[in-house]
């Protein structure tokens, strides 16, 4: 039998999954070297790593998917294995072939496993031989309506990335191209195919992990369905509401891909579940998988460990143990939910969750970090378990209600939204969930008090100001005194509203508030403030980095701008001008776009790839595009002027009244 023990291990990724995998290595004994990227000097993976090398460069191309430079690390700190984590390549083949080449361990599948399942396509017609149920594929070329609506999707890989709802079929040359043009750009490759789009299914994926000894274990169902463009942002363990006959079915089709493949290690099998119950292979992810944690949870497994275990030659053993409770895990992404979910950049405060037992974090960020543009925008990954679905999924909401994350705008108000919304609570489950829910979840939500929360904002600055001590003033009210009010205006993130504060500051005493029926104050320091609302004490922590203000209660979370009390003038940008929403690079212009061209209301003119997504910048109005500063390749900042539309008059509709 091959024993390869593993004594050094590098770790061929970045953040949160390779810390994941360091703190395994850690309760091993093996070694640790991280490889980085320019952009990722000091980052938190490279600080828990025992060595770490430098990938010259900053753009993923230039880096963590160049095999070559991946392989020379591993020579150059004497490291004898590699593990790929997710993403950027961990299911690329030649690369497996070339780490195994240079004499290392490949911790994960035989780089056989991962060419054949590598197309979608292939992996497809491979699976119909081995039995596991599919949707039957379309030819786009002879699509016809009763085809509708198609899923067209990139053959050569995932996230999301390629793939296009189809539901005109006018629409769908046009859709071709822009999905080949995105798989090209994300993978390399523009293969991309179309199969039936099913409304309302659900995304059931199977963990499977096999040895070299013919052992391939079936680690029950996890389910994905809540998803944002095509992208898991909420998952659990076990799938709920699958009956027995059904959770057979995919456990066997998940141990029969497996074995078709001759597969070895850690895969997941991934299938979408009609709302009549009929399972459709989706395809076999040859890696380890983000959600992997709900199934360690319920199982009471360290797949990473059996991983090492398997890619030392190690047997598994003859069957996995028995599952018990519930696992939720939710990702909290730097991004903003209510605007197109787009990504969020800068320096991140504080990343700081309860300790609560039963609740893990899994995370490649701490407070002080900087979130930039290059990489996908997922912050951490918060996972509970509990005896019950109920238990588990209170237990996760309740967390994130409390945690303290300050910094650029995330989801996390989303997550608890989520977490408590009746479909999710029932387990109504597809993915077409947030299409439906997601304009309710990022409404105002009731019981939120912005006011009274700036209130204590600015009633800890006006502490801060007059005396800069740290002990508490408690007092039971307020007194009356000649001078008046002082005012602050703050606004709201990422709503935009704004609140203006009233308040006196007496020669002795803490500030007090001024016209606020219903407040008592309590106490006020620089970084905490109670206040009696409504007969109601409540307690607010209160932190300000410059002109941001973070306000966190027991069941909210605001951030606020601190704002001068007069509007410059000069802030104000010209009529049509077109912002960067976020940083990033433009990647390409629509045909023939140029000044003096003219432009369509909604038209998409600019695209924008940040964070591994791609943004639309649409023509806010008909018109002439008057000035373009954008070119494919550019790399441009938040708020960066990329093109004007002057309006133009006969394009705006007359009132039928006045026609």
């Amino acid at each position: 039998m091959r024993s390869d023990v593993i004594q050094t291990l590098l770790v061929a990724n970045r953040g949160e999954i390779a810390c994941r995998i360091f703190r395994t290595c850690r309760d091993l004994g093996i070694t640790t070297v991280a490889v980085y990227s320019d952009a990722d000097d000091g980052a938190l993976h490279v600080r828990e790593a025992d060595l770490a090398v430098r990938l010259p460069g900053a753009a993923p191309a230039d880096t963590y998917l160049r095999g070559d430079l991946v392989v020379a690390a591993a020579l150059a700190a004497g490291a004898d294995a590699v593990h790929p984590g997710y993403g950027f390549l961990s299911e690329n083949a030649a690369f497996a072939a070339s780490v195994q080449d240079a004499g290392l361990v490949w911790v994960g599948p035989p780089v056989k496993a991962i060419e054949l399942m590598a197309s979608k396509t292939r992996a497809k017609e491979l699976m119909a031989g081995a039995g596991v149920p599919l949707l039957a594929p379309v030819d786009p070329a002879t699509a016809a309506e009763d085809d509708l609506p198609l899923l067209l999707k990139a053959a050569a890989g995932g996230g999301g990335r390629g793939m296009r709802i189809v539901r005109e079929l006018g629409a769908l040359p046009g859709e071709l191209l822009a999905a080949a043009a995105e798989a090209a750009s994300a993978f390399g490759d523009g293969e991309v195919f179309a199969e039936p789009y099913v409304e309302r299914g659900r995304h059931v994926e199977v963990q499977v992990m096999a040895d070299e000894h013919d052992t391939v274990w079936a680690l029950g169902t996890r389910d994905c369905s809540l998803q944002r463009r095509h992208q898991k942002v909420i998952e659990e363990a076990p799938a709920p509401g699958l009956d027995d006959a059904l959770r057979t079915r995919l456990r066997d089709a998940a141990t029969a891909a497996a074995r078709a493949v001759g597969y070895r290690g850690a895969g997941t099998v991934e299938f979408l579940v009609s709302a009549d119950g009929r399972p459709y292979f989706l395809e076999m992810n040859t890696r380890l998988q983000v959600e992997h944690p709900v199934t360690e949870a319920v199982f009471g497994l360290d797949l990473v460990a059996l991983q090492l275990r398997v890619a030392e030659g190690g047997p598994l053993g003859a069957t996995p143990p028995s599952p018990s409770g519930h696992a939720v895990e939710a990702r909290l992404y730097a991004e903003d939910p209510a605007r197109d979910w787009q990504p969020q950049t800068g320096a991140l405060l504080a990343l700081d969750l309860p300790d609560v037992p039963s609740l893990r974090l899994d995370t490649g960020y701490t407070g002080g970090d900087t979130i930039g543009v290059h990489y996908d925008p997922m912050l951490a990954k918060v996972i509970a378990h509990a005896p019950t679905r109920a238990e588990a999924v209170r237990l996760l909401a309740r967390a994130l209600e409390r945690a303290r994350i300050h910094g650029p705008v995330t989801n996390r108000e989303l997550l608890v939204r989520s977490l408590r919304h009746p479909d999710f609570a029932a387990a109504r489950l597809d993915t077409g969930f947030y299409d439906r829910h997601l304009a309710a979840l990022t409404a105002p939500a009731a019981g939120r008090d912005p006011a009274r929360a700036a209130l204590a904002g600015a009633l800890a600055a006006a502490v801060t100001a007059t005396s800069g001590g740290p002990a508490p003033t408690r007092f039971g009210a307020w007194r009356n005194v000649p001078s008046g009010p002082q005012l602050k205006r703050y606004r709201s993130e990422p709503d935009g509203a704004e609140h203006e504060v009233a308040y006196r500051t007496p020669r002795t005493g803490a500030p007090e508030p001024h016209d606020a029926p219903g407040v008592r104050v309590l106490a006020v320091t620089p970084d905490r403030v109670t206040l009696e609302l409504d007969g109601v004490a409540r307690h607010f922590t209160v932190r300000a980095d410059g002109d941001r203000v973070f306000v966190d209660t027991d069941a909210a979370s605001y951030t606020f701008t601190a704002l001068p009390r007069f509007t410059d003038p000069a802030t104000h940008t010209e009529p049509g001008s077109l912002l960067a929403p976020m940083p990033g690079t433009v990647v390409r212009l629509a045909e023939g776009l140029a000044a003096g061209v003219p432009v369509e209301a909604g038209q998409p003119l600019i695209w924008l790839e940040a964070m591994k997504m791609e943004h639309r910048i649409l023509a806010p109005a008909s018109g002439l595009l008057t000035a373009l500063h954008a070119a494919p390749g550019h790399q441009v900042e938040v708020g960066a002027l990329l093109a004007v539309v002057q309006e133009d008059p006969a394009a705006i509709p007359v009132p039928e009244e006045t026609a």
